[in-house]
């Protein structure tokens, strides 16, 4: 490797989590073969979370409510959104949740080998969704279909399939709304129907809108979820005492102990931006209009914040970028966090051991998505 980067990387192919680490110590801004600035380091990342002026969040052709609006836009249909996602507005559904996640490990096959990524953590990530937003149970097996076809639209980086399997799930979201919009009062008393009965700046939310704010709901969480339940249960099975730890800790102390490990190996890879203005970051001069990516998997292993040969729950909690950061930080944190919690305390009350399958090895995601692709275990 030398001191002066190619413009040139790609990391097609490549496990993110490891190639980032290769490149961070000697080149904390890289550009890749799109043309795309990535920052690797905590600092530049965090800058660039953090400067809504100079880094705007309006990178699509289509329409991304909130996470692609900047300014007072962004603030309006944020306080929107956030309202489902409060405390008071999320704790009715804690039982929801749990009954979820017992059903689900009543129902998986104990002794034989299973995939954590796609028979738990989507299976739980779909259930668990469609009932925080009053979804119907039969839409279970489209789903998870449509999570399979997502998943091998990304990583093949076919924009013409990604673009057809996208505009798929926008299609079921329609069906689910349209019925709600045209009965008016008849609707099921769900978020979904309180959500199409919103307005901003007293106009109804439009069906373009209502779809985009379901989509990153849902076809971003599911997998990110699903993605997540793998790492977490790769890291149980890997670190046994930490099981037994995390069986006798409290809520606060298991969510603490998820941030941690998924700051170790985030799946959900990174946020783009594109640059207002010349500047200077990272040791790099990058132009007015440019795409740049937040690589939040890199820089939650960034060595010069963190140690991660320890494990440290408490005291990497300050610097975790998990979640994002400044006012596009994910608002949907809280939901994440629970989902993520009782699944896993579930699993753990329910089952003596979780052990990697002996005869099949685990398979990381290669770029654009984090993670592993496949955690084969054995549930006892």
């Amino acid at each position: 490797m030398t001191d002066h980067m190619p413009d040139d990387l790609s990391a097609a192919g490549r496990d993110l989590r490891a190639y980032t680490d290769e490149l961070r110590p000697k080149h904390p801004v890289v550009r890749n073969t799109k043309g795309e600035w990535v920052l690797l380091r905590h600092a530049d990342v965090l800058a660039a979370a953090l400067d809504h002026e100079r880094f705007s969040s309006h990178v699509s052709r289509y329409l991304q409510v909130p996470n692609g609006l900047d300014g007072e836009e962004h603030t309006r249909y944020r306080k929107v959104i956030e309202k489902y996602l409060t405390r008071e507005a999320l704790e009715p559904f804690i039982p929801v949740f749990k009954r979820v996640a017992s059903q689900l490990m009543a129902e998986l096959p104990k002794g034989k080998v299973l995939d954590a990524v796609s028979d738990i953590g989507a299976v739980f990530a779909v259930r668990a969704q469609c009932a925080w937003l009053g979804w119907p149970d039969e839409l279970e097996p489209q789903l998870l279909a449509w999570m399979q076809e997502n998943h091998a639209a990304t990583r093949s980086g076919d924009n013409a399939q990604m673009a057809d399997v996208a505009e798929q799930f926008d299609e079921i979201i329609r069906s689910i709304i349209r019925p709600r919009r045209s009965v008016g009062n008849k609707a099921p008393d769900d978020l979904t129907t309180k959500l199409c009965r919103e307005t901003v700046n007293g106009q109804p939310l439009t069906e373009a809108e209502l779809v985009s704010i379901l989509r990153n709901w849902t076809g971003g969480d599911l997998g990110s979820i699903a993605l997540c339940v793998g790492v977490l249960i790769a890291h149980i099975a890997q670190h046994p005492e930490l099981a037994v730890k995390m069986r006798a800790a409290s809520n606060n102390e298991v969510e603490a102990a998820i941030n941690e490990i998924l700051r170790l190996d985030n799946p959900f890879v990174s946020n783009r931006r594109v640059t207002t203005c010349p500047l200077h970051i990272g040791g790099r001069d990058i132009p007015s209009g440019a795409k740049v990516k937040l690589n939040w998997t890199s820089a939650n292993r960034d060595e010069t914040v963190f140690d991660n040969t320890r494990f440290d729950p408490q005291g990497n909690a300050a610097a975790n970028l998990l979640y994002g950061a400044g006012k596009h930080a994910c608002p949907g944190r809280l939901l994440a966090t629970w989902e993520l919690r009782i699944a896993l305390q579930t699993m753990l009350t329910s089952l003596q051991t979780i052990e990697l399958a002996a005869d099949q090895p685990l398979e990381r995601e290669v770029a654009p998505v984090g993670g592993y692709h496949r955690v084969p275990v054995v549930l006892r």
